[in-house]
């Protein structure tokens, strides 16, 4: 049985070398290229936000409920980011390899919600009054997925960055405005780097520690869930995003287990398990099975994660 301050030294080589290769490939973008300034007007406190004040540069677009619903979760996921800071240092720890990709992550992240701000703030996408007080709700709440420890940690990090970037990309897709569609592929490719070093370093993981890993994954894809908790009215949000085939039951299999779990982690290939591990698995392939079957009855009926 190993234990995880032991996995952490045996795999800290392996999280430096991951290190250096997202810095290697990561490319520095600046925020305010990204934002159509020209769109920018003062907003009067005497008057309230209403939908029809979005600007997309062509006068007569709309933004559907269900992209503005996205876009509330993805910047406000991205501006709670001082919890997921704290909770990842506290289970990688703040020195060596660990500490400096944690303060890399946090630095990217929060370059993440300059952008979409500054981009929904010029083009008056959001009610800034709503998305403000969400804002102070959410942080002073400070909650957020809370995994069980390092290796469902590894597994969860790995599922939810991928996640992200999905949810981000697909949101850019059904903005209908060019600037925005740029703002969230770009933050969407950064997502995917950060998704690249956790699935990885959990690779690592799974061929040291197998038993105790697969009881990482199987608990991480059991209790999996987007990164809102503490959102105001979330559950609805879900449901809109999720009726828009931005995230939803089908992706979620299509995209995430299916790929990570089952065809790159190799789950079911995996050699010497204890008894618990094994149970694990099994656990786990059944219940991915059991999703792939609702997914199918549900067909064109998406459902939240």
């Amino acid at each position: 049985m190993m234990t995880p301050v032991a996995l952490l030294e045996v795999l800290e080589p392996t999280a430096a070398k991951l290190y250096d290769r997202h810095m290697g490939v990561a490319k520095e973008w600046f925020p305010h290229e990204y934002v159509p300034w020209s769109r920018g007007k003062d907003f009067d406190p005497e008057r309230p936000w209403s939908p029809s004040d979005a600007d997309f540069g062509d006068g007569g677009w709309t933004l559907p409920d269900a992209v503005r619903a996205a876009l509330f979760v993805n910047l406000l996921t991205e501006d709670n980011l001082p919890y997921y800071t704290r909770d990842i240092s506290t289970i990688f720890g703040g020195d060596s390899a660990y500490g400096a990709w944690a303060r890399n992550w946090t630095a990217e992240e929060g370059r993440h919600a300059i952008a979409i701000r500054d981009y929904l703030t010029v083009t008056r996408a959001l009610d800034p009054v709503e998305l403000e007080r969400a804002r102070m709700h959410q942080v002073r709440g400070a909650q957020v997925p809370a995994p069980g420890g390092l290796y469902e940690a590894l597994a969860y990090l790995s599922m939810q960055e991928l996640a992200t970037r999905i949810a981000h990309r697909n949101t850019g897709k059904l903005i209908g405005d060019q600037a925005g569609q740029d703002v969230m592929l770009r933050v969407g490719n950064d997502e995917n780097l950060h998704f690249l070093f956790y699935r990885d370093l959990a690779s690592a993981a799974l061929e040291v520690a197998p038993s105790e890993m697969m009881i990482g994954i199987e608990r991480a894809v059991r209790n999996f869930s987007m990164p809102g908790t503490g959102i105001p009215n979330f559950t609805e949000h879900a449901k809109k995003i999720a009726s828009a085939g931005i995230y939803d039951f089908k992706i979620h299999l299509e995209q995430i287990l299916e790929p990570v779990v089952l065809r790159h982690w190799k789950v079911k290939d995996v050699s010497g398990l204890s008894a618990e591990g094994e149970q694990a698995r099994e656990a786990l392939i059944a219940r991915i099975d059991k999703i792939a079957r609702v997914s199918a009855r549900l067909s064109r009926e998406p459902q939240t994660v």
